[in-house]
């Protein structure tokens, strides 16, 4: 007899990336920080090893009283200011077709967990890329929902076949489509996709709704970290296309835009063609808030909005040098790997490079040499993930040759 729901699987939770920065740390301080590669955080460090923290945005929360931040924020929804400049932030005026609406969430996690609950029922199948963020499944085995995975790349783009044949096959079965897209700046290989490819897909998209209701799921966790900040929005246009029987959520995460990972402020960005629709899937969303977790901070919402508007200079141009850094590190990393053979997933922009290991028996023997080499990375399906988000520069140089050598000695 046991005390949790018979759904619940009682297989403890495996840590494949706090375990690691663990183990990391550990050979840093028996064997130095500089003789350890430590390709395992997926947040924001500068160039000396230390967390960043925009004082743009910090400054003015530290400086709030007491009080503010104590009080419960207007709604459970989310306050009235921060909605409208999630959608402003979110879209910077592109998308103009669609309606839209925000529900607060804790992160982006809060709104990616909170889709796979509003939107399908139990035993049904959410759709997720082959190589994702591993809570994606996680949070679909917690809601009771099945996931099947399409294969993300067909050589160096897009796999739109695979994509079509598993959204088609789904929707054979259970006439109704949740689809998770994390683009742009991929978690974990960095790719972002073409407005052609974004074209096919809501093309196809619109031919499914034909028979049912179409969820496309689009995660942002990291689209303020793309290489080109004037265009990177520009995508959004293609969601103009929708017919009346698709939408779109899109996941944001505050966390990640603003270096604020522990604040633990998002939103679900709700939008489509047909304004009772939209507001039917709203409705779901603010019962299941008020059910979960009540209230997002006050202060962090409202900061978000005044960091973004009255502040924003200052934002931007604390955060661009570091959207340059990142790119420098990717840059000799992935021109590195070029040039050693060793192979990579197609790798535009963002936090994370992938190699890609396709064999997961083999992946995990690499992965325990390339610790005991003091290299630490984060395995992912079908790959290992490196974090080029907390690696300093230094230490990008020869890093792609280092696991190309331990790799041939395997072989």
């Amino acid at each position: 007899m046991s005390f949790v729901r018979k759904t619940a699987n009682l297989v403890p939770i495996a840590d494949t990336v706090f375990t690691i920065v663990s183990l990391a740390q550990k050979d840093k301080m028996e064997n130095g920080a500089e003789n350890v590669i430590d390709a395992t955080i997926g947040s924001l460090y500068d160039e000396t090893g230390n967390l960043v923290a925009y004082q743009s945005f910090f400054e003015h929360y530290n400086a709030m009283d007491n009080k503010y931040k104590a009080k419960y924020a207007a709604s459970f929804t989310g306050n009235e200011s921060f909605r409208k400049q999630v959608i402003n932030w979110v879209f910077d005026g592109h998308a103009k077709e669609l309606n839209k609406t925000v529900i607060a969430t804790p992160g982006g996690s809060g709104a990616v967990s909170s889709t796979f609950n509003v939107i399908l029922d139990q035993n049904e199948t959410v759709i997720l890329p082959e190589i994702a963020w591993g809570s994606y499944q996680l949070m679909a085995q917690q809601n009771c929902l099945k996931a099947r995975t399409y294969t993300m790349f067909e050589e160096d783009h897009f796999n739109l076949t695979s994509f079509k044949q598993v959204c088609t096959e789904v929707l054979n079965e259970q006439k109704k489509l949740l689809v998770v897209i994390n683009d742009p700046c991929h978690n974990p290989t960095g790719y972002s996709m073409t407005h052609q490819e974004w074209n096919e897909v809501i093309a196809f998209l619109n031919e499914c709704s034909k028979t049912g209701p179409v969820v496309l799921l689009n995660d942002i966790a990291y689209i303020d970290y793309g290489t080109n900040q004037d265009t990177i929005r520009t995508y959004f246009n293609c969601f103009n296309q929708f017919t009346d029987n698709v939408m779109a959520i899109v996941a944001f995460s505050i966390s990640k835009t603003c270096t604020s990972y522990g604040l633990r402020c998002g939103a679900a960005v709700l939008c489509g063609k047909d304004a009772k629709k939209v507001r039917e899937v709203e409705i779901v969303f603010e019962k299941a808030a008020r059910a979960t977790w009540s209230n997002i901070p006050n202060a962090a919402m409202d900061n978000f909005t005044w960091t973004t508007t009255e502040n924003l200079d200052n934002f931007l141009n604390e955060k661009k040098p570091y959207i340059e850094l990142i790119e420098k590190r990717a840059s000799i990393f992935v021109s590195e790997a070029e040039k050693a053979n060793l192979d990579i997933y197609p790798y535009k922009e963002g936090f994370f490079v992938t190699l890609k290991v396709e064999d997961n028996q083999f992946k995990q023997r690499y992965h325990e040499e390339l610790m005991k080499h003091h290299i630490y990375t984060v395995q992912v399906n079908k790959g290992i993930r490196v974090a080029v988000c907390s690696l300093p520069v230094e230490k990008c140089y020869g890093l792609a040759q280092k696991m190309k050598d331990i790799l041939d000695t395997m072989k």
